[in-house]
């Protein structure tokens, strides 16, 4: 029990942590995860589609960049993210993956907390997942291809 008590307490940043991460910065110091776009839009797919789509982003802060979480607005949406520090002027990934089993429109949010401090990132995830084609094939005495006797 006092070793999860001692491992939490060196995982939550204090107050006074975050408030000199939010000064750093304002300074234009500390880490800066910047996102090349804040959307992930998997467009018209259709059901069982590839669910994966990954998020690109760069620290263009001063120093090292750590993501602490990342959840999804439902279970049907899932990131995974690198748990090493990203160095400045590195770039990563976040991969999202959405349940392309469930059907129709759908609008997503993925929270990402990073020792920035202040306000998390949040990702729009979006799109529409039609139903797949059955693929029973047209009876020939009904075809249209050809003569149409």
């Amino acid at each position: 029990f006092c070793a999860i008590s001692v491992t939490t307490a060196q995982t939550v940043p204090t107050t006074q942590a975050i408030e000199q991460n939010i000064e750093k910065r304002n300074n234009g110091e500390g880490p800066q995860m910047v996102f090349e776009n804040m959307v992930v839009d998997y467009g018209t797919i259709e059901q069982h589609s590839e669910p994966l789509r990954k998020l690109t982003f760069v620290n263009k802060g001063t120093e090292p960049l750590v993501i602490t979480n990342a959840r999804g607005s439902c279970g049907c949406t899932v990131p995974t993210w690198a748990k090493e520090p990203i160095m400045p002027g590195e770039s990563s990934e976040i991969e999202i993956r959405y349940a392309t089993n469930r059907l129709g429109k759908f609008s997503k949010k993925v929270t990402i907390t990073t020792n920035e401090g202040g306000d998390p990132h949040v990702i729009n995830v979006t799109g529409d997942v039609f139903a797949q084609e059955k693929e029973e094939g047209i009876p020939a005495s009904k075809g249209t291809l050809g003569g149409g006797k």
